[in-house]
């Protein structure tokens, strides 16, 4: 189970498209899954949209947050946080933190865009180094990638069995490509009843936690909102599955299929 909550995090972030024409979220929408390995119910994940301020500016602060619960927490404790502040217009991030422990295993990352600069500062702060990155274009962090996504591709656009690219920043590997193939609609059974969705695989790098590179797939409500509904990814050892579990705050209608 471990990096649980990361693969968790990874997957909800990177998995939601939205429209050009108008926004998918807004200040105040909150998203709860359910994560489960094998039989147990591991462990529960949220986002959360706020407002914040950065140099005068004011931005968007999302706050990513999971941990295990009940049995699963006593055999590998995990409580992970990860924070994006970015812009409300173009959705460009300004400042990345992650703040992580995995049965043992901590990080406390914090990364800062500078664009006057074409940079971005990483500073380790529990190895005590900092590292500095050059900026690309519409590059995204961990969590602003969601975002963005959600209101900046057309569902129009998108060709079954084609991937579409978002370069990304995360801790100190580097500016790498992303890569989410689109593989059609499906209707899926919820708590909250049937809801028709987007499908995506995205491909991962296979080896210590994933089975293979197309181990992981994933669905979004074919809705106003794109928000994640269901995640699976077989891993090395097992697998995992998130739901929905609760929502409040979304700026549209959530789409249930009436039988």
């Amino acid at each position: 189970m471990r990096k649980l909550i990361l693969l968790s995090l990874l997957s909800i972030s990177l998995g939601v498209f939205g429209q050009n024409e108008q926004t998918a979220f807004s200040t105040g929408e909150w998203l709860k899954f359910r994560l489960h390995y094998g039989f147990l119910n591991a462990s529960y994940a949220t986002l959360q949209v706020k407002n914040a301020t950065i140099d005068d500016k004011s931005v968007y602060h999302v706050v990513g947050h999971g941990e295990t619960t009940g049995v699963a927490s006593w055999f590998f404790k995990v409580d992970d946080t990860y924070e994006s502040y970015f812009d409300k217009e173009d959705g460009k991030p300004y400042r990345f933190i992650r703040k992580i422990n995995e049965g043992g295993y901590t990080k406390d990352v914090e990364i800062n865009f500078d664009y006057e600069e074409a940079k971005a500062e990483l500073n380790d702060k529990k190895n005590k180094k900092k590292l500095n990155f050059t900026l690309q274009e519409n590059i995204q962090d961990l969590i602003s990638a969601f975002y963005y996504l959600r209101n900046n591709y057309k569902t129009d656009d998108l060709e079954e069995g084609k991937a579409i690219t978002l370069k990304m920043l995360y801790d100190d590997d580097g500016v790498f490509n992303f890569k989410l193939k689109y593989l059609g609609l499906e209707v899926v059974n919820t708590k909250y009843g049937k809801v028709e969705c987007l499908k995506f695989r995205p491909l991962v790098q296979s080896g210590r936690v994933f089975k293979e590179q197309e181990s992981l797939s994933l669905w979004v409500s074919n809705d106003q909102n794109r928000i994640p509904i269901r995640i699976k990814a077989d891993l090395a050892v097992g697998a995992i599955k998130a739901d929905l579990d609760g929502y409040n705050g979304l700026k549209h209608q959530f789409k249930i299929i009436m039988d």
